[in-house]
């Protein structure tokens, strides 16, 4: 089975309803594209913008789950919530929820097995620090993350992977084209089902190197951040996939 092309953004703690004329907006980008196409936007919006996007194609996904599907978790929202919303995605494990809010692999574990008994597929982040790719222990970082985070049976299950090397997610920098295929080539080699996994690139994708990014071999899709707020920069990124895929509809 071919790996599919995915094209993700990750809205964050941003978007409000008006928001939602969003989805119309790069309706025509996702329709002229044979990728797959994903939104996650604030969970306050799930709902409406899976309304939004029916019929097009378009999917959308929740930020971040609970490990459990229910109890006494003020705050949290569980995988069968997300999925009742409208949901066929959920990000797990991103940077910015392991540094915030102290998240370890086990933990993003847990949440990616919630996330798969709920009929959801996890979008697992994993990504080094500065430091740690200038001590020289990039690789050693990131699988060490990925052998934690995977859920303990991940073969042939559907899971997407995203590196987001976390020196690069909103600071404008973005890794080398050479980093990028060496980093996604050795999480390849981590994985139970190698072939058929899709593998995002993220941080700091924009329109103008969003092409050299997506052409590279073992990278299947990207995860956006803040251009996924603008329709204009999100449908350049959408044209500008050049391994083409059969899309899931």
């Amino acid at each position: 089975m071919a790996r599919r092309t995915l094209i993700a953004g990750n809205w964050k703690m941003n978007g409000s309803v008006s928001s939602l004329d969003f989805f119309d907006a790069i309706a025509p980008a996702a329709r002229n594209s044979q990728a797959e196409i994903l939104i996650c936007p604030p969970s306050t919006l799930l709902y409406q913008a899976a309304q939004a996007c029916a019929g097009s194609g378009i999917r959308v996904g929740g930020q971040d789950c609970h490990a459990r599907q229910s109890g006494a978790h003020t705050g949290d929202i569980s995988a069968p919530m997300l999925r009742e919303a409208g949901a066929s995605h959920v990000i797990v494990g991103h940077s910015e929820r392991r540094a915030d809010h102290g998240e370890t692999d086990a933990l993003v574990r847990a949440k990616s097995e919630a996330a798969l008994e709920a009929g959801l597929v996890p979008v697992i982040c994993v990504g080094e620090t500065r430091e740690e790719r200038e001590a020289g222990r990039a690789v050693e970082v990131v699988a060490s993350q990925l052998a934690g985070s995977l859920p303990e049976k991940s073969r042939d299950m559907p899971l997407v992977i995203a590196y987001e090397p976390v020196w690069a997610i909103g600071t404008g920098l973005t890794a080398s084209v050479d980093d990028v295929a060496n980093m996604h080539s050795a999480i390849r080699e981590c994985l139970p089902d190698p072939l058929t996994t899709c593998i995002l690139y993220g941080g700091s994708v924009k329109p103008g190197n969003a092409a050299d990014l997506l052409g590279l071999d073992d990278v299947d899709g990207a995860l956006v951040g803040g251009a996924s707020l603008k329709s204009i920069d999100f449908s350049a990124i959408i044209a500008a996939v050049s391994r083409k895929s059969e899309p899931l509809r």
